[in-house]
């Protein structure tokens, strides 16, 4: 008992720190934003090699306990993925603030002028999985927007969580600012996220990110409110109409480019009508890309010459975000089976039709209830930064506040200012 004790307040004394943070930066300017911003990009690239270090012991530990290739890509950093955090931090200085801006405003016939303004939130509780990169894109929106942060990471990459925390703490203390609305939870016990997700008195929302036993744990246990993140378990429905180069284009780019993100595509339906050697050419060229692919029974009675290669699929295989290199495979009799299977199988995270044919498009963006629906493009884009919102703190799979991939206006909120000249009810 005295040990859950010990986490909850260690826990309590980071998340004060950031509130007594979130009050002085809710007040700072654009400029001044931007300009610790620029800070922290200079910073991280400046501290690369400890942070480089503090990933590799991570590595070298993920690798002892046996994790997977898909987990290790998660948590590993690279030159190239320093510079990629970097420049999603500049991009970020670069873009409009969105607080202070004025949403609606109106007169009322006695004269007063009512006007809705984005504010911060305040402070933000992020819960994640093994991203290292989440440290930084969820404290950079978090810095844009006014607001504090509290990061609790998994344990695997806690080394390289906290070099970055630091990095980005040093940063602020070099311009004098207050570098407490950074903190990364030093206490990684189970318990710190019951602990983190209870703290109504100084958490002002809970941003969970990860997989759904960990998203599930969260919408669960906290009593502070949930901007739920979704998992991924993304579709690609090519129809007869598809052309052959666009769909396996778009396949193989939404499979292999990264397939350990949410975004990537899980299963792939097949129109029955879509001729049979483009499918047997499109299967073939993702088992050469070395996907894993697990087929119906009609998929794999279609393509005799892939016996060996089409392994048949169990109901678990439709449910399933492999995060690797697994794809499920089904041919479907028309679109409205492609969307019933999407309906019942569907993360409503992000879902694509690969066709020529407009009215079935047209269909397909109406009637699939997801956050991100796509025509002849690779569900791989639904990301902040290709949205153009700069860095992402998330991909929210709700339909309350903010839906889709969480950039800055997401992390803010409105109040109403009343400006009078002495009315009196």
């Amino acid at each position: 008992m005295s040990h859950q004790v010990d986490v909850g307040a260690s826990v309590a004394d980071q998340a004060r720190l950031a509130k007594q943070a979130s009050r002085r930066w809710a007040l700072f300017t654009q400029e001044e934003k931007d300009d610790a911003l620029r800070a922290i990009a200079r910073r991280l690239k400046q501290d690369e090699t400890e942070i480089l270090a503090a990933n590799r012991e991570d590595i070298m530990a993920a690798e002892a306990e046996g994790r997977p290739e898909s987990y290790l890509d998660r948590l590993r950093l690279t030159p190239k993925r320093i510079d990629e955090l970097v420049e999603s931090v500049e991009a970020l200085a670069d873009l409009p603030d969105p607080i202070g801006e004025v949403t609606e405003r109106w007169t009322q016939p006695n004269g007063l002028v009512i006007q809705s303004v984005r504010v911060p939130l305040g402070v933000i509780g992020m819960v994640y999985e093994a991203r290292p990169n989440v440290t930084v894109d969820a404290a950079g929106i978090a810095l844009k927007t006014g607001n504090a942060i509290v990061l609790r990471g998994s344990r695997s990459a806690k080394r390289s969580n906290l070099a970055l925390a630091n990095s980005m703490q040093d940063a602020l203390q070099s311009l004098q600012m207050p570098h407490e609305a950074i903190q990364y939870l030093l206490a990684d016990q189970h318990e710190s996220v019951d602990a983190l997700c209870t703290l109504n008195e100084f958490i002002d929302v809970i941003i969970p990110r990860g997989g759904a036993e960990l998203i599930q744990r969260v919408v669960r246990k906290s009593t502070v409110p949930v901007l739920e993140t979704g998992v991924g378990n993304c579709h690609l429905f090519v129809d007869e109409s598809a052309l052959y180069e666009m769909a396996e284009a778009i396949v193989l780019n939404a499979k292999t480019s990264r397939p350990s993100v949410c975004n990537a595509a899980e299963t792939l339906l097949i129109h029955s009508k879509w001729p049979r050697e483009q499918t047997l050419s499109l299967l073939q060229r993702l088992v050469e890309a070395g996907v894993e692919l697990r087929a119906c029974e009609l998929t794999r009675s279609n393509c005799p010459e892939l016996a060996d290669a089409l392994k048949p699929a169990t109901e678990e295989d439709w449910h399933t975000e492999y995060l690797e290199l697994i794809m499920s495979v089904r041919t479907v009799d028309s679109l409205e089976t492609a969307l019933s299977h999407i309906e019942q199988y569907g993360s409503a995270h992000s879902e694509a039709i690969i066709t020529e044919t407009e009215a079935n498009a047209r269909r397909f963006l109406a009637a699939v209830d997801a956050a991100a629906v796509y025509h002849n493009a690779s569900t791989r884009f639904t990301d902040g930064g290709q949205f153009g919102f700069g860095a992402e703190i998330g991909i929210s799979t709700q339909k309350i506040h903010a839906r889709g991939p969480m950039g800055l206006r997401a992390l803010t909120s409105t109040k109403y200012q009343i400006l009078g000249t002495g009315q009196i009810r």
